[in-house]
């Protein structure tokens, strides 16, 4: 007879050196030493090796069974044991958390607004934390609702120094570089192609091992990213939870001197201690952070005529407090076949409630020049847009066989209910792009059929249109 000795466990890269556990929502369990976790009970009255219990959670205690998450950490120093907290004397500019119309450095925009990719900093060392610039949001962290839209550029490590967000979760999209995260709960290397999520209040720390790194952040205030409900797709599609990797636990013993930086209400705020925050032997609970890799997703889409909506898209969302809307919705396109007959296959024009926030991480957009790796488009909501005039043109008359498009492409969508302001930073950047009017050879072609519309009204008994 045979038995598994451990749980389920994706195949490692051969560029990634660690382990993790694996599914979605999961309350998970983890040991870095043998038989440190307490047997039958959280908070034992002496723990092995005289390690302190802390517990943490990540929304009020009497939340729902469903969306409560919380874990127990078994270290070997309390978070309590700091030496102070002040206002940090480095604080990073670009970060913003508070957005309102009432700030005249923040405005809105009715047409589409679109940003070329951020360049990595050549003369000075820039880290995770002060690489980060907000260029969108709505929100705020105080009132516990809200959404940001950050871009990040950095070409150094965090040394002897961690990070905690107080006013949201992270999720990251690596576009260049990988994002080599150690959490209190254990390591992750991050991949371009994947995106990592962070959840508020948890220390961790960005080493960038490719010597710079570049990509997305999108933030939210107040809820957690959950799996979207499939309705009548079923059981299985979509993002599928056993692809979702969370580390294991990891502690390192090092008593020298550290700062924990924590983020609150955009502000940076410095904490001074004479121990690694990274003390974790053992852990079990269920907010955790994550990666996945969007490669993974199974493609949803029409196998006769038309579109489905995007939505068909979603790998994860956040919801908002109106019930049945989300706060954020993440959506990823990527390589599948398109089989529609009889339909124009490519985004139809349309007008949308929501504001669509498109990122690419690889390849071709495929509908726009000068859409690099890296870049941004907003379209705010009910902003016109679709195909620009050649690109119509062209689908127009294509021959519509099976074909897998989005090759080599790999495309975000960060879509909002939120009306977003854009900041200061995202309104005067010198990456941000003027529009190149593809869509002003969208002529009126329907008067090219004059006579035959005079035809067809006189056929059917009906008085002429006045051209």
């Amino acid at each position: 007879m045979t038995s598994a000795q451990t749980g389920y466990s994706i195949a490692r890269r051969s560029d990634d050196p660690y382990r993790y556990q694996v599914g979605f929502g999961n309350w998970f369990t983890s040991e870095a030493l043998p038989n440190v976790l307490p047997s039958g009970q959280n908070m034992p009255q002496k723990n092995k090796y005289d390690l302190y219990t802390e517990g943490m959670n990540g929304c009020p205690f009497t939340a729902p069974r469903a969306q409560n998450q919380h874990n127990w950490l078994y270290r070997i120093r309390p978070s309590v044991a700091h030496q102070g907290i002040t206002k940090s004397a480095k604080q990073n500019p670009y970060l913003v958390a508070e957005f309102s119309l009432n700030d005249p450095k923040q405005s809105v925009s009715p047409e589409r607004v679109a940003w070329r990719p951020d360049s990595v900093p050549a003369n000075e060392r820039v880290t995770f934390v002060h690489g980060i610039k907000s260029m969108a949001g709505n929100g705020s962290p105080l009132l516990r609702e809200g959404v940001v839209l950050h871009t990040y550029a950095c070409n150094a490590s965090m040394e002897r120094q961690a990070f905690v967000n107080s006013d949201g979760d992270f999720l990251l999209v690596p576009v260049a570089g990988r994002l080599d995260i150690q959490t209190e709960l254990g390591r992750m290397m991050v991949f371009p192609g994947e995106v990592a999520v962070v959840q508020r209040g948890l220390k961790w720390k960005v080493s960038v091992p490719d010597g710079k790194a570049m990509g997305y952040i999108q933030e939210i205030f107040g809820m957690h990213y959950e799996l979207p409900e499939l309705g009548p797709l079923g059981a299985s599609g979509l993002a599928n939870p056993r692809d979702f990797e969370h580390p294991v636990a990891h502690f390192d013993v090092d008593q020298s001197d550290w700062e924990v930086l924590y983020k609150l209400g955009g502000q940076l705020w410095s904490c001074a201690q004479d121990h690694t925050p990274f003390d974790v032997v053992a852990w079990h609970g269920n907010y955790v952070p994550y990666k996945y890799d969007l490669d993974a997703f199974i493609s949803c889409g029409s196998l006769s005529r038309d579109h489905m909506d995007p939505s068909v898209w979603t790998v994860l969302t956040a919801r908002s407090k109106t019930p049945g809307v989300a706060l954020a919705d993440v959506i990823f396109a990527g390589e599948r076949w398109d089989v529609a007959e009889k339909t124009f296959r490519p985004p139809y024009f349309h007008r949308n409630t929501a504001t669509e926030i498109i990122g690419l991480i690889s390849g071709d957009f495929g509908f726009e020049r000068d859409f690099a790796p890296g870049a941004l488009s907003l379209e705010t909501g009910f902003g016109a847009h679709g195909m620009e005039s050649d690109a119509y043109d062209a689908a127009s008359d294509m021959e519509l066989k099976p074909t897998k498009i989005l090759q080599g492409t790999r495309m975000v969508l960060f879509e909002t209910s939120m009306l977003m302001c854009l900041t200061e930073h995202a309104l005067k950047t010198s990456r941000r792009k003027e529009s190149e009017g593809g869509h002003k050879g969208l002529e009126a072609k329907f008067l090219k059929h004059k006579d035959l519309i005079l035809k067809d009204l006189k056929a059917a008994g009906l008085p002429p249109v006045a051209f």
